[in-house]
């Protein structure tokens, strides 16, 4: 439908794509996280990154704007916090890829980290969306790793490919409060399993 108004081109009205209305991931857990905190239910942050600044502008007295800054130390994961009296410590990605997740995108020292928090008694995993598929996984470090070494000890694919997400990782359902509910996921994984 077009409407005209004067002076102006025509403007079109476009249908909305439903497909386009998702949101990113860390939007979504943003979301989430803040669900779990209002209902008691854990407490989880996004890590700020360390920067150093370098350069300010002032333009006017009160609004003080920076024009260069850069990253301090590389950053360990992107989400830590408490769950049910257990320490929890997460990586997310977005993969737009169609048949594998490219280790590329992981940092060793993101690798690193998450081995530390295991060690110790945390929990540590990555959330990867298969924006493709319109799918958020849960994968356990173990299944990382595994990948991880065999690409970078053993010189061997780079990537995790899709099927294994598919068998081995844990899918995660997207829905209203909260938008990503990764904690059933991991109640499912790391709290409630059978030995």
């Amino acid at each position: 439908m077009a409407l005209n108004y004067p002076n102006r081109k025509p403007q079109v009205h476009k249908e909305a794509n439903k497909a386009n209305l998702g949101m990113d991931l860390e939007t979504m857990i943003n979301e989430s996280n803040e669900y779990f905190l209002n209902n008691d239910i854990a407490v989880i942050h996004k890590k700020p990154t360390p920067i150093q600044i370098v350069k300010v502008d002032y333009p006017m007295r009160a609004k003080a704007v920076i024009t260069e800054a850069y990253y301090k130390t590389p950053s360990t994961t992107d989400y830590n916090g408490i769950y049910k009296g257990k320490y929890i410590d997460f990586e997310a990605k977005e993969n737009h890829n169609k048949t594998a997740f490219p280790l590329a995108n992981i940092h060793p020292h993101q690798m690193s980290h998450l081995k530390s928090i295991i060690k110790h008694g945390g929990i540590g995993f990555l959330i990867i969306a298969w924006n493709k598929y319109n799918e958020y996984y849960l994968v356990p470090y173990e299944v990382a790793e595994k990948f991880w070494d065999a690409a970078y000890k053993k010189d061997e694919r780079k990537s995790i490919p899709y099927e294994t997400f598919k068998k081995e990782c844990y899918l995660i359902k997207e829905g209203y409060l909260p938008r990503l509910n990764y904690l059933k996921v991991v109640d499912e994984v790391y709290l409630n399993k059978k030995d």
